[in-house]
């Protein structure tokens, strides 16, 4: 069965790895928008983006919601019939996330905030080679 195989399990763990990563990200944003808010607006005080927060924590929260939900979608047809496509843009879109939030710690100067994103980015790049025509041979 090819979903025993290394390269299609591994593609559905990344999958359902970055469907789960993302999902819960944004939706923790949405259920704790005002707690969220708060603690970003005391994040970026002193940085040229203090006067951003609220559009940018709108635009981060969309953006994690799709990602996430493109790599679910991705996940499915990664078991319906080895379709990598929707996996691969979810783990584009997760580089563009995890990009978008090294920028704002590096601005806000948390480097230890950014420096724990290098490990998601790592496995987002993995992933983006998994589900890339290399890894099919």
């Amino acid at each position: 069965m090819e979903l025993l195989q290394a390269i299609p399990s591994a593609r559905m763990i990344a999958a359902a790895f970055l469907a789960i990563l993302f999902l819960q990200s944004g939706i923790d944003k949405l259920v704790d928008w005002k707690g969220n808010l708060s603690w970003l607006q005391d994040h970026f005080k002193n940085s040229p983006l203090k006067n951003m927060v609220p559009a940018n924590l709108g635009i981060i929260t969309f953006l994690e919601l799709l990602t996430g939900i493109v790599s679910g979608i991705g996940l499915v047809m990664l078991i319906v019939d080895g379709s990598t496509d929707f996996a691969m843009v979810g783990a584009q879109l997760a580089g563009l996330s995890l990009v978008m939030l090294f920028f704002g710690q590096r601005v806000a100067k948390d480097y230890e905030g950014a420096a724990t994103l290098i490990s998601y980015a790592s496995f987002v790049l993995i992933a983006i080679v998994l589900f890339s025509d290399i890894a099919a041979g």
